[in-house]
């Protein structure tokens, strides 16, 4: 017999959202189901920022080495290799110690239960468990809470499923460098593993279907990063579409680009060219919840779905698709649930920062945004050869910007690629926090040498805010 079992509230997914939601509604009294299909933590901790973050650092340790005459240090072999399996064994150290800390959490709270197994909605209050061996339990809550992620996109590529590609989980898994990785896809995960296994000492091919990297940013910041990246060894093909590709003695990726049909041929190939919604095995239309073409879970401002008593957070409901995000709107949801009812997702500020070497950091609006808007603004732009700090560090690739309002002086937004722009964008975005105009910034005194300091000369370049 099927056994049945009723909660009060139920999440599906334990991600960066989902515990600490299930661990705040637990504390609340609600008996609380979390289902998990897969590791503790999502995408984060296992295959997004833990493991890559930790990667990374030990590609920057390897960069550190190649250019230490740079900074006088003789001595230091010319030569040097990278233990790939110890990087590995590293990485999975850290995502051990994170993932085990979440689920001693999950364990150590009353009115939580762990469930592990793929969850199908029956109807809009009854979940079906299915766990590894095949059994199936059923369990019921009034209120159901989404939060099941991405993975990777699979394009659609003739010859695909016959070739052994990577994606942003399996290529942490290698135990040696590539001879010659292709990456498909300029997005933010495509050129972080294209720098940090260029650093590791792979031959590196980006290919992007649009005109620059990263499709986002302001033309002059995806510029700036393809120029750091080709000064790395990278080879950036753009505006290009994978036809097909095949699999021998090396990986063959067939191209129709601007410049007519071409091929290039690696050991490796990873697939970074976007993410796709974990939300093809809820069977949401059992419960009639709504999804957007692409599978997104649909939701208003306060993360309620097209169905009462079922809400989704992170990732699955399109969107930002950042941890931090995903955090906030547990906040949102527990604020509506508890608090003053006020949570909303408008308005929100998306900080976020991608993880090159330098930096990428931004907050608010780019300039082409402010611009598409029709905003009246004005620009300030700092090279990081002009700020000290870098200089005395040997870091100067990248530059600062600022979009103000040009009639009240109040800050738009904030990017910035240069070393530890994550960073500064952070203290900007404080600033955009407390309403502060950006003749505060520029008149504010900051220890020296910082790179913030850098803020008074960016801002100086600005003629005083027009208040009429």
């Amino acid at each position: 017999m099927e056994k049945q079992q009723r909660y009060d509230a139920i999440v599906i997914g334990s991600g960066q959202g989902g515990v600490p939601l299930a661990a705040a509604l637990a504390a609340k009294e609600v008996k609380t189901a979390i289902i998990e299909m897969d590791a503790v933590g999502g995408t984060c901790i296992n295959s997004g920022c833990t493991p890559t973050k930790t990667m990374i650092a030990s590609a920057r340790n390897a960069y550190q080495v190649s250019r230490s005459a740079r900074y006088g240090v003789t001595g230091v072999p010319h030569s040097f290799t990278v233990d790939m399996a110890r990087v590995r064994a590293r990485k999975r150290d850290i995502v051990t110690m994170f993932r085990s800390g979440s689920e001693r959490r999950l364990a150590d709270t009353a009115n939580l239960t762990l469930l592990r197994g793929t969850a199908s909605f029956l109807d809009s209050r009854s979940i079906s468990v299915r766990d590894g061996e095949g059994r199936t339990s059923t369990i019921h809550a009034d209120r159901i809470f989404i939060n099941t992620g991405t993975r990777t996109a699979i394009p659609d590529i003739e010859g695909l499923a016959s070739v052994p590609y990577l994606t942003n989980s399996s290529i942490m898994e290698l135990d040696s460098v590539p001879d010659h990785l292709i990456v498909v896809g300029g997005g933010y995960i495509g050129v972080e593993f294209a720098q940090m296994f260029r650093r590791f000492g792979a031959r590196v091919s980006i290919v992007h279907h649009g005109a620059s990297l990263l499709s986002r940013e302001d033309r002059d910041l995806s510029d700036e990063l393809a120029s750091i990246l080709r000064s790395d060894g990278i080879d950036i093909i753009l505006e290009a579409e994978p036809v097909s590709v095949t699999s021998g003695t090396q990986i063959t990726l067939n191209l129709r680009s601007s410049g007519g049909d071409r091929s290039i041929a690696g050991t490796h190939i990873l697939l970074a060219a976007g993410r796709t919604p974990n939300s093809d095995l809820l069977q949401l239309e059992a419960a009639g919840i709504g999804a957007d073409r692409r599978g997104n879970v649909i939701v208003n401002d306060r993360l309620e779905t097209t169905v009462d008593g079922i809400w989704a957070l992170g990732d699955v409901k399109g969107g930002p698709a950042f941890t931090h995000i995903s955090y906030d709107d547990y906040r949102i949801i527990m604020r509506n649930l508890y608090g003053d009812g006020k949570g909303t997702t408008l308005g929100r500020m998306v900080p976020y920062t991608v993880f090159t070497d330098p930096q990428i950091g931004r907050i608010g609006m780019s300039e082409a945004e402010a611009r598409a808007a029709g905003l009246n603004i004005r620009v300030a732009k700092l090279p990081m050869d002009w700020v000290a700090r870098a200089l005395e560090l040997d870091e100067t690739s990248g530059f600062m910007k600022a979009v103000v309002d040009a009639q009240s002086g109040m800050i738009l937004g904030f990017s910035m690629i240069g070393i530890d722009a994550g960073e500064v964008a952070g203290a900007v975005q404080i600033a955009m926090m407390g309403k502060l105009p950006y003749t505060a910034l520029r008149d504010a005194t900051y220890s020296h040498p910082t790179l913030i300091e850098s803020l008074n000369n960016l801002f100086s370049t600005l003629p005083e805010p027009s208040l009429e």
